[in-house]
């Protein structure tokens, strides 16, 4: 987070799989890669205050990169059709997930790259509500609720995983939410939208705009491997592999470093 912290914009490459557009294809998918901000941990939602949004006392702790997306975007139903068992592509209008992804960044002020490999969920407006919860809400809860350290035993029964997501969407600019009324992204500038509250350069002020809110997700990276690569010192580059082992610390007599939940083994470069 210290390397983060002193980036002049929190920018990084996300990665994920398309299924294969090519009938005759040699591979069922191929990779995707654009570029995002970083949003903050998963329940460490960074101050704004700006952000009129509730938000959710600090009871919990991660290691869960989050980044905001549009539903509509191609990100999205990759990652629920990569999935393994977690969730089907016919879901992906509500949260669920699981598809495998990678994300890089280079810090270029302290000359260093940071790699997250591991697998996203996405959180959207069905986490949390009245009924029966969908077998993707209830995947993002078991898979991001058993990696979200309790740092505060009281105020857990009053967090609030819906409470979360709007305080993520509080977190963006008036603008930044106006994005999520936007055309349909990668639709032909040629065909008008039918929908016409769709436009570009709108502002949203309201925390709950029914057609923002919509199309706003929260995409929670889940990383199972980390590595580090500081060229600080050019002569001396140095390589560090960090494996979530979970919270028992592994096991007795393996390669490399157990701190806290994770394996730290250094690499050659």
């Amino acid at each position: 987070m210290s390397h983060l912290e002193k980036m002049d914009s929190p920018e990084f490459v996300f990665t994920s799989l398309h299924p294969a557009e090519n009938k005759d294809s040699p591979v069922p998918y191929v990779p995707r890669a654009r570029t995002c901000i970083f949003r903050g941990m998963w329940a460490e939602l960074p101050e704004n205050k700006h952000n009129d949004a509730p938000q959710n006392e600090r009871v919990y702790e991660s290691d869960l990169l989050t980044l905001t997306t549009d539903v509509r975007m191609a990100k999205v139903p990759e990652i629920f059709a990569s999935s393994s068992g977690h969730g089907d592509v016919g879901q992906s209008q509500g949260s669920g997930g699981g598809g495998p992804v990678e994300a890089v960044f280079w810090a270029k002020e302290v000359m260093t790259q940071w790699r997250f490999k591991g697998e996203a969920y996405v959180v959207g407006e069905d986490i949390e509500g009245s009924g029966e919860e969908s077998s993707g809400t209830r995947t993002v809860k078991s898979k991001i609720g058993e990696r979200m350290r309790v740092v505060k035993e009281e105020g857990k029964e009053g967090w609030s995983w819906g409470k979360e997501l709007t305080a993520h969407f509080g977190n963006l600019s008036p603008g930044m939410r106006g994005s999520f009324r936007n055309p349909v992204p990668g639709s032909p500038v040629s065909i008008p939208p039918a929908d016409k509250s769709l436009g570009l350069g709108q502002k949203v002020d309201d925390l709950h705009d029914e057609v923002a809110r919509k199309s706003f997700r929260v995409v929670i990276i889940r990383p199972d491997v980390v590595e580090a690569v500081d060229l600080s010192v050019p002569d001396e580059a140095r390589r560090w592999q960090c494996t979530y082992v979970g919270p028992s610390g592994g096991h007795s007599g393996q390669r490399g470093k157990v701190v806290g939940e994770w394996k730290v083994e250094e690499l050659w470069p």
